[in-house]
């Protein structure tokens, strides 16, 4: 039989997909990227996927693991230059997820959402890793500690475990299951995976394991704001460890995470100034002193606020007024309705979100009025959510703080925090919203994640004329506790991305700063050495995902 044919046997027709039209939404990337597939697979359950892993090895076929496909850096799709054939596996199927030992931990299957999990949660009073942002978007937990990712919650850190169920192929170029989750669920892997799925094991009562759950420590690192470096970057020696930060290079079938009690009552407050000094002082002082950590501090600049309010309005009052749980039809619808529109060639790309930023504009602006007033005032903005005892601590020093500070501040009332979290989320889509409105005179984006130095004063970016000429517009947004920022450009017609990335990334690199803070180096950038021995580690054959971080696609790393 050939691979397809064997695919179809395990998980049936209807769930091998090889015609292209099809496939296209598994083969390209949520903002760029497009590869070529064999096939895109989809596993009912961890046996299938274990049978489907078997015989793409057998075959010698190149194997893209793929959860949600939300990744912004091509870091889940196929690329070029393979010297074998290449199958996507997704885990879309497999959603399930258990909650152990009473919720203080969770076991996550490559299918399960971190949305899921976060309503699995809600009423045991517990919360994963991350609650904003990737959340709404549909990303998977899987996928989050494959990546490293980071997330808005300061006190918690980047997705991390070192407890795992994987498949790597060894340097004798065999297949294994590796049990890492620090439960016995038996000796071959189907006896494994099936006792998992069937939960064969006292679920409350699973034995503490000797490896972490989550980043330890992670207070004292963001709290050291003299460091010289970055306080969470993807390429960080002490976040890689076998599936986190793996970025694909194994077949993750399960992961063992630490939940963490629900946050309290808390409050935001929403800060203005018109002098990055400002916030850099407050930043120092909070995260020096205060003996209560923020729940976070997301950071937005006048211009993304302006760009947001305009090409985010519809995103903002889908979520604000259907709420995430209808986010992943809709995705899914949008991109069938793609790719049926994809067929008429006088038809433009991107209908959809150009027929809904239309319609978006017939409603009223949906931000409200003191974060108007402080937009007409103010360039740069912070939204710090305190919470339990730190809502008075951050009280009290701001009050102070802005007695002779510029800027000013308000307690934003619920409907004004939920409007200026949801106002920072859709932001991070506007570039791409831009981009898509405006496609016969934009040329292109450029989007950069950047990990700045954690004593770094001068945080704001200050960038040469001859660069800011190539510059329509500039969405600056992030997580400014750490120092995690991300920004966008929307280029001017006839600029080269490629050539203005370099040119950026120089500058970056004058300034000591990482890059990508949480997003995988995807095939837009190159990874660095201690990521490329992560992979060789997990991958001695280049078997998975081969290509990522900008290396060989060839079979035992070439000549690489």
């Amino acid at each position: 039989m050939s691979t397809v044919e064997e695919l179809n046997a395990v998980v049936g027709k209807k769930h091998v997909i090889t015609n292209k039209a099809k496939s296209l939404r598994f083969r390209k990337g949520y903002r760029s990227g497009k590869g070529d597939a064999l096939a895109v697979v989809f596993p009912a359950n961890l046996v299938e996927l274990w049978q489907v892993l078997t015989i793409l090895h057998r075959h010698d076929i190149i194997i893209i693991m793929q959860a949600s496909n939300t990744s912004l850096t091509e870091g889940s799709i196929p690329a070029d230059g393979y010297d074998r054939e290449v199958v996507v596996v997704s885990g879309h199927r497999i959603k399930d997820l258990q909650l152990i030992n009473h919720g203080k931990q969770v076991l996550a299957f490559p299918g399960t959402t971190l949305f899921k999990l976060e309503n699995a949660l809600k009423p045991i009073n517990r919360e994963p890793h991350s609650v904003i942002g990737s959340s709404t978007l549909g990303a998977s937990v899987v996928g989050g500690v494959s990546n490293n990712s980071g997330g808005a919650l300061i006190r918690r850190g980047p997705a991390y475990t070192e407890l795992s169920l994987y498949a790597r192929i060894d340097e004798n170029d065999e297949l294994h299951l590796v049990n890492h989750l620090g439960i016995d669920l038996g000796t071959t892997p189907e006896e494994i995976l099936t006792n998992l799925e069937q939960r064969n094991f006292d679920v409350d009562n699973v034995k503490k394991a000797e490896h972490y759950g989550h980043i330890p420590n992670y207070q004292a690192r963001v709290r050291d704001v003299e460091a010289d470096t970055p306080a969470r970057y993807n390429a960080d020696p002490h976040q890689l460890y076998e599936v986190s930060g793996s970025a694909g290079k194994v077949a993750t079938f399960a992961v063992r995470l630490d939940t963490f009690p629900k946050d309290g009552e808390s409050q935001v407050f929403y800060i203005g100034t018109n002098h990055p000094s400002v916030l850099e002082d407050l930043r120092r002082h909070i995260m020096k002193n205060f003996e209560n950590l923020p729940v976070s501090g997301e950071y937005m600049h006048s211009e993304a606020y302006t760009l947001a309010k305009k090409y985010g309005k519809d995103s903002l009052i889908v979520i604000d007024r259907l709420g995430t749980d209808f986010l992943p039809y809709l995705f899914s619808l949008k991109a069938t309705a793609e790719r049926i529109l994809g067929h008429f060639h006088f038809i433009k790309p991107y209908l959809p979100d150009r027929v809904l930023q239309k319609l978006g504009m017939l409603f009223p602006n949906q931000l409200l009025k003191r974060l108007e007033e402080f937009h007409e005032k103010y360039e740069h903005y912070l939204i710090l959510k305190m919470e339990g005892a730190g809502i008075q601590e951050a009280r009290e020093y701001l009050k102070d703080y802005f007695q002779t500070a510029e800027g000013d501040y308000f307690e934003a009332t619920p409907k004004e925090t939920k409007r200026a979290e949801l106002h920072r989320y859709v932001t991070a889509g506007i570039a791409i919203r831009y981009q898509e409105v405006f496609q016969d005179t934009i040329t292109d984006i450029l989007p950069i994640d950047v990990a700045l130095r954690r004593n770094e004063y001068d945080w704001f970016e200050k960038l040469p004329k001859e660069i800011e000429d190539k510059i329509e517009h500039k969405l600056y947004y992030g997580h400014f506790l750490d120092h995690v920022m991300h920004q966008d450009y929307i280029l001017k017609p006839g600029v080269d991305p490629h050539e203005l990335k370099e040119e950026m990334l120089k500058l970056l690199d004058k300034r000591g700063a990482i890059y990508p803070a949480e997003h995988n180096v995807g095939h837009l950038y190159k990874a660095a050495p201690s990521l490329v021995a992560h992979y060789k580690k997990n991958d001695p054959t280049n078997s998975f995902n081969p290509g990522v971080g900008k290396t060989t696609t060839q079979k035992y790393w070439g000549e690489y």
